[in-house]
């Protein structure tokens, strides 16, 4: 006993200043796209190299959906203009699809407008995370919030073992064939009023899976989502704001 009590205090508070102060960050994180718009060429190359069909450029325009995008950074690489790249905004969550459109625009994160969410869900969130047929890194960096480092716990954020107890439903995975009639018996156990988050690129557009016969690209057909937090897969940082975001926390 004595010995775990040192323990504990030889190592101090452990859990990390976010998000009262900014989070340390990766040096080869890739946050939202920034777009100069004056310098492109409209050439196209960099619509002809994304994996994802997440980038699209007219005319007038170039326009990249986080929605799609798995942040692999090609189209930032094979622009010879420079005028793609990744900066370090993990804001990324968005309350409506049309705003994960990074398009060289202004961008500022988008504010809660669910009275109703905030009424039932602004003071603790019970999640119910379900697997739609995901790879598994959504999955580890969800997980990753309930660790000391994060302690999503502090927020009044839980994961809960039954969709009976939760208020929200937290998808990962592109929406399998396998795992829909799974995610739709989750979503109607869950007592209402209950809320969607999809987590990652899969659950939002389907990714790289998009367009195949055995997904459904994504859970939006399915269910209408209250939350998209993109990426592949979403940083903590970045899931953990948008759910604070989401609760009107931050």
């Amino acid at each position: 006993m004595w010995n775990a009590l040192k323990a504990r205090l030889r190592q101090g508070y452990r859990t990390g200043k976010f998000p009262f102060a900014p989070p340390v960050l990766p040096d080869r994180f890739a946050g939202r796209p920034e777009i100069a718009a004056d310098a492109c060429t409209k050439c196209g190359e960099c619509e002809k190299v994304c994996p994802a069909g997440a980038v699209a450029v007219s005319e007038n325009s170039v326009a990249i959906d986080t929605g799609k995008c798995i942040f692999c950074g090609k189209c930032a690489d094979i622009c010879a203009a420079g005028a793609v790249k990744f900066g370090k905004e993990y804001r990324l969550a968005a309350m409506s699809r049309e705003k994960l459109i990074a398009d060289g625009g202004i961008y500022e994160p988008e504010r809660p407008t669910d009275r109703e969410f905030l009424k039932f869900c602004g003071n603790s969130l019970k999640i119910r995370q379900v697997s739609a047929g995901g790879c598994a890194a959504c999955e580890l960096d969800f997980n990753v919030l309930n660790t000391l480092a994060w302690d999503m716990g502090r927020f009044g954020i839980q994961v809960v073992a039954s969709p009976r107890h939760a208020d929200c439903i937290l998808v990962t995975g592109p929406v399998s064939e396998n795992m829909l009639l799974a995610l739709k018996k989750s979503y109607d156990a869950a007592p209402r009023p209950v809320w969607v988050i999809a987590c990652g690129t899969c659950a939002i557009s389907g990714g790289i899976y998009a367009g195949s016969p055995v997904c459904n690209d994504g859970v939006e057909k399915i269910l209408k989502p209250d939350l998209y937090v993109p990426g592949c897969p979403p940083h903590p940082a970045t899931l953990l704001e948008g759910m604070l975001r989401l609760m009107n926390k931050k």
